[in-house]
């Protein structure tokens, strides 16, 4: 196994003061947890000694993992390095929240051995971030960045949602002006979601609300794309954008390009030899578990060739790289070109995907439209 091809590690650190009302990942808001919770995700590092030997990525994402002490941290990293080969050159990401981190907390983090930082912006206009039940404000959000800087990191991404109520193209323009001012590495930028566990989809179903339509929601995606192109970063996956290739997310490609990768913490997911498996989705069940020596899996599922082919459609073609044909072919014993001619010669025709040195590629148009896309 080539070092590009490493296994990715995901520790998901399920603690939030308060929740977002947007946010449908699993979190609790009992930061009186998380000791317990991390003498058990130690624990649960040790179950995985002989399925996994390295990692050149680990991301500790939530919740908010910038609520864990630096000791705490430290005990997670360090276990992680005494029970597998961590690259030398490894990726290491924390998601960390504006509102939460201080100057001499980054300069903790970077000497811990994190050279990534992954901050939840989402906007930098103060009614939108009171809209999402953020806690920060959009002066804390500039100056996490100015402090991250001041700590020597050299790799920071924000994230930013767009498609919000009250916010129109000129806002958005302003907010992705703001953010090209202060030169992230890397940006992810999510039209909002609505799911219906979460507070904010129920608030839009009493108020009358709704997402905005297609030709709407079109004229964000082209605009973000247009802004962060012209600004100089590469739009290499739907929402995702690197000011150069050094700087695209190493440990999310691993799941666009089906690459194995484990999962620790309530309600990771991991995959490994077609297999995929998630962990229980609940701190006190995942805690029991753990302590008695059991891993706290959920469910597992054994995917079939044919429902690996369509993933890898499915991711491949929401990526500027899209797929790599004889490699499609190799894998999954399908040849694209020949199966699905009739259609891809339509898409070719539409201009939403093109044959570039033998791969099939989305064009920008065929990106807006990804899911669809896969659908060939």
């Amino acid at each position: 196994m080539t070092s590009n091809e490493l296994p990715g590690l995901y520790i998901h650190v399920p603690f939030c003061l308060s929740k977002c009302r947007y946010c449908s990942f699993y979190s609790v808001s009992s930061p009186e947890l998380i000791p317990e919770f991390v003498k058990n995700v130690v624990r649960e590092i040790s179950f995985y000694k002989a399925a996994f030997h390295s990692f050149d990525t680990i991301y500790l994402g939530g919740g908010t993992p910038s609520l864990l002490c630096l000791e705490q941290i430290d005990e997670i990293l360090d276990t992680v390095r005494q029970s597998f080969e961590v690259d030398g050159k490894a990726e290491i990401t924390i998601e960390v929240n504006p509102g939460d981190i201080s100057h001499e907390y980054l300069k903790a983090l970077r000497a811990a051995g994190i050279n990534r930082l992954n901050i939840g912006v989402q906007a930098f206009d103060d009614h939108i971030l009171k809209f999402l039940g953020r806690r920060h404000t959009a002066r804390e959000a500039a100056t996490s960045l100015d402090a991250a800087r001041k700590a020597c990191f050299e790799n920071i991404g924000i994230d930013l949602i767009y498609g919000v109520r009250g916010q129109d193209i000129l806002s958005w323009r302003q907010t992705l002006k703001k953010t090209v001012s202060l030169a992230p590495e890397h940006l992810s930028c999510y039209q909002l979601s609505l799911d219906p566990q979460t507070p904010l989809y129920h608030h839009y179903r009493q108020e009358g609300f709704s997402l905005p339509a297609e030709d709407e929601a079109l004229e964000f995606f082209m605009t973000t794309s247009q802004v962060l192109t012209d600004a100089g970063y590469i739009h290499y996956e739907v929402s995702n954008f690197a000011r150069s290739d050094a700087f695209k997310s190493r440990h999310n490609l691993k799941y666009w390009r089906h690459l194995p990768y484990l999962g620790l913490g309530p309600a990771a997911h991991s995959f490994k030899d077609r297999n995929r498996w998630w962990n229980l989705a609940n701190v006190d069940a995942y805690v029991k578990n753990v302590s008695e020596n059991r891993t706290p899996v959920e469910q597992t599922e054994n995917l079939s060739i044919e429902q690996l082919s369509l993933e890898a459609l499915f991711l491949g073609l929401r990526t500027k790289g899209g797929i790599d044909l004889t490699q499609y072919r190799n894998c999954y014993s399908v040849d694209l070109l020949s199966e699905k001619k009739q259609t891809i010669d339509e898409l070719i025709k539409n201009k939403l995907v093109e044959l570039k040195k033998g791969r099939l590629v989305p064009t920008l148009a065929g990106m807006a439209v990804a899911d669809s896309l896969a659908l060939i």
